[in-house]
């Protein structure tokens, strides 16, 4: 869905990526609008390093575009409808930086805008990577959706940068203004965290798993992943498996230990799943694997692979979506070859099973519980 954004630097045309005419989810909200009309008005000086971190979909570097900002996102879908917000309104991309959430931070920050992530965890990392560049002459804004902003999350900004207070509400969105102390006692960034895995789920039990910030259970394995691990597909031999929105790598690092001769793709779309499936992989395996940042098996030959593991996410940020999971089933069977297989677990009610019989013609539970299911599809032959 292409829609407009209307702020005091210009209407912009913005759009999610992957492009959909089909997509119904605009590319921006109310918490975007309210923090660039509340710089505008507040005449907030936009000198400096400039830095966003959290853009959604870009809207705010977009609008920014002029003040040369610095973006850092751990989402790939993101870096790219960047790029193609920036080329949509005519701006220079050489004029922004784009950074991820594993790159080294800017050393000085004179403004910190913060589109407030889902997870706080993936916040907690980034003020304390951006606090050594804060000084007191720094302006922190933050922004966020009412249902997004939390007790947890202003405590936060207050432990780590300083005193913090919010805004009023405005179309259900609603501002933090923190103000940076130097020399504040602030504790040790936790993350990277390790833990050890439970000794009943198979190959991996008793093994570390390692999490950056931000992935999905990143303090515990998730009870999908337990249920997932304990029925898995036997591997053998030389095959090509896929662990496709790998998280922490712990499904692919448990064929790799099963199979020590497959040679495991470790996917996903996120810059800090993709560092902590490769932490956990070198933990505990020393085969052949592969680390790839990308928009599903984007690269990955077509008949290539013989095995596909799939947890697939339903919420883009805050909104429930199918259309992650039908793009990586799409991915899927674009990338297996013929009798090549996709194992997909999911929670009972989101329905799987009709479109993997849309897409591969067939579908047969492998097992369930009340709350899951795993489903396999197999590639019939090289039309289907």
């Amino acid at each position: 869905m292409n829609d407009r954004m209307t702020t005091p630097w210009g209407e912009y045309e913005l759009a999610r990526f992957p492009e959909d005419p089909r997509e119904r989810l605009r590319a921006w909200d109310a918490a975007d609008t309210y923090l660039l009309r509340h710089l505008a008005e507040s005449g907030t000086p936009l000198t400096g390093s400039v830095v966003i971190v959290g853009d959604r979909w870009g809207a705010l570097t977009t609008a920014l575009s002029e003040q040369r900002p610095t973006q850092i996102t751990d989402s790939l879908l993101t870096r790219e409808a960047t790029r193609a917000n920036l080329a949509r309104a005519g701006a220079e991309e050489s004029g922004v930086r784009l950074l991820t959430t594993q790159d080294p931070p800017p050393e000085r920050v004179d403004v910190l805008l913060v589109r407030v992530p889902k997870s706080l965890a993936l916040l907690e990392d980034q003020l304390h990577r951006l606090a050594p560049g804060v000084h007191e002459g720094t302006v922190v804004v933050g922004t966020g959706m009412v249902k997004e902003i939390h007790t947890s999350t202003l405590h936060l900004f207050e432990r780590i940068l300083g005193p913090t207070r919010t805004s009023l509400a405005e179309k259900k969105a609603r501002l933090i203004f923190c103000t940076p102390l130097q020399g504040i006692a602030r504790k040790a960034n936790p993350w990277p965290y390790s833990y050890q895995l439970p000794d009943d789920v198979g190959p991996v039990s008793g093994r570390t798993v390692v999490n950056h910030a931000g992935v999905f259970c990143a303090d515990r394995l998730d009870i999908g992943t337990r249920f997932f691990l304990a029925h898995l597909p036997r591997s053998r031999g030389a095959e090509r498996v896929v662990d496709l929105g790998c998280g922490n790598g712990v499904l692919g690092t448990a064929i790799a230990l099963a199979n020590p001769e497959a040679e495991v793709l470790f996917a996903d779309e996120s810059f800090q799943a993709v560092a902590s499936a490769e932490a956990t992989y070198r933990a505990n395996a020393d085969g052949t694997a592969e680390f790839r940042v990308a928009d599903g098996l984007e690269g990955v030959p077509s008949g290539s692979v013989d095995l596909v593991l799939n947890n697939p996410p339903f919420h883009s940020h805050q909104a429930t979506t199918d259309t992650t999971a039908w793009r990586m089933f799409s991915d899927a069977r674009r990338a297996l070859r013929p009798g090549g297989e996709l194992w997909v677990i999911g929670n009972r009610h989101l329905g799987y099973h009709l479109k993997l019989r849309r897409l591969f013609g067939n579908s047969e539970v492998v097992a369930g519980d009340a709350k899951f299911v795993i489903l396999r599809a197999v590639k019939k032959d090289a039309g289907r």
